[in-house]
């Protein structure tokens, strides 16, 4: 993970969920230590309408991890302004033999140190389940 001081908004929005996915999937580290590295304390995320703090997103973690999808993430666009990005990208995830698309919009705030801290995301489905 990295800061956003200095980045360029498309590479370190993309780095950041890429690397979260990764070390949320592939490793053997425990949920709430991986959300930690990535999160502040006191995150807020609220995703379509849904309000996750810290406990429901280490929740959320679990079970996705058992899953053990591949993803990759399509920045299309992004923006910062100091602490807070605004993106719009597409989530490609590959589940048990099934293949999604997600586009994202993103509206987020992050700490110094590069973790997130605030987070609103609208969602949609792009490509219908097979």
């Amino acid at each position: 993970m990295g800061t956003l001081e200095h980045a360029d908004p498309k590479t370190f929005i993309a780095r950041f969920f890429t690397s979260f996915a990764d070390d949320l999937v592939h490793t053997d580290e425990d949920a709430a230590t991986v959300v930690d590295r990535y999160h502040t304390p006191d995150v807020v995320q609220i995703a379509d309408g849904v309000r996750i703090d810290r406990a429901r997103l280490v929740a959320h973690c679990r079970p996705v991890r058992k899953n053990r999808p591949d993803s990759r993430i399509e920045v299309h666009d992004a923006m910062a302004d100091g602490d807070r990005v605004a993106a719009r990208y597409t989530l490609h995830v590959r589940q048990r033999g099934k293949e999604l698309e997600i586009e994202v919009s993103f509206f987020g705030r992050f700490a110094e140190d590069g973790r997130m801290r605030e987070a609103h995301l609208l969602t949609r489905s792009a490509k219908a389940p097979e």
